[in-house]
């Protein structure tokens, strides 16, 4: 997931799959799941949810701007956040 610029470090996707905010194929992940293309994630961020479609698995690093390439967005939903 940081490859792809989806969450930006490593520590912090092992952590979203820890707190069980990340799913692969409607299943709970683990941060050491291997991830194949045409698989479905869903990550629950605090100010919205994503699901997204892996297009590719990059072998190496991957330039910021080929990163979007990696993957298409399913569905995007802003949370409303706030206490009123």
């Amino acid at each position: 997931m940081s490859d792809s610029r989806l969450i930006k470090r490593r520590t912090l996707a092992k952590k979203a799959c820890e707190d069980g905010r990340v799913y692969v194929d409607g299943q709970r992940a683990k941060a050491s799941k291997n991830i194949r293309a045409g698989q479905r994630i869903e990550i629950d961020f605090f100010s919205k949810s994503l699901e997204v479609e892996v297009l590719d698995i990059p072998k190496g690093n991957v330039k910021k701007q080929e990163a979007i390439n990696l993957y298409k967005v399913l569905k995007e939903k802003t949370k409303r956040t706030g206490f009123l």
